[in-house]
């Protein structure tokens, strides 16, 4: 497993616009449809990877807390299934439905939306504001698998409370690590 670092994208970075298959509902879903005047979290994942399903508990805490506060959240999956065809949407709606998924969860089959957001590896969190301008990007928390962190959405949620109450997000921000997406050749 290559263990790849989030390349971290200037804060303040438009949200690239998309419209792709959600594999729980099975319609498409846009940024324009799923944005939030409060701020928007797009989750970059995937079923395979043993850093994404390590946080996937602590995801689903978190995006049923901060859905009541006016945050939206979406998942996407840029991995090319040919490869790991764990990773492809008939598995990631069987996931979704299993573990309860309360937000999208995208196939970016072409992977052309993994490299507009320059995401590199699962998972990959960006936040953007009401304006879907980058706010925070990097890490869920510290926690990894192995190394006896606790998984608490630490990073993540301190973003959030403060974008919630209007205050400065701190930029000093730390990557997320994990696997490397799975790029068609």
């Amino acid at each position: 497993m290559a263990v790849t670092l989030s390349s971290m994208i200037p804060l303040g970075s438009p949200a690239p616009d998309f419209s792709l298959f959600d594999t729980v509902s099975g319609n498409q879903v846009s940024l324009q449809g799923i944005k939030s005047p409060k701020g928007t979290v797009i989750m970059f994942i995937c079923n395979h990877c043993p850093f994404v399903k390590h946080v996937f508990p602590e995801i689903l805490k978190l995006t049923q807390e901060y859905e009541k506060k006016g945050i939206t959240f979406v998942a996407i999956s840029s991995n090319d299934p040919v490869t790991h065809p764990e990773d492809g949407p008939e598995k990631m709606s069987a996931l979704a439905k299993t573990l309860g998924f309360n937000f999208p969860y995208l196939f970016d089959e072409s992977q052309q939306i993994a490299k507009a957001y320059d995401a590199v590896c699962t998972p990959d969190f960006f936040i953007f504001d009401g304006n879907l301008k980058c706010v925070y990007r990097g890490q869920l928390d510290d926690s990894r698998p192995n190394n006896s962190i606790p998984v608490t959405g630490a990073d993540l949620r301190s973003a959030l409370d403060c974008l919630i109450a209007g205050k400065p997000i701190d930029s000093q921000q730390k990557p997320s690590m994990g696997c490397n997406i799975k790029w068609k050749s």
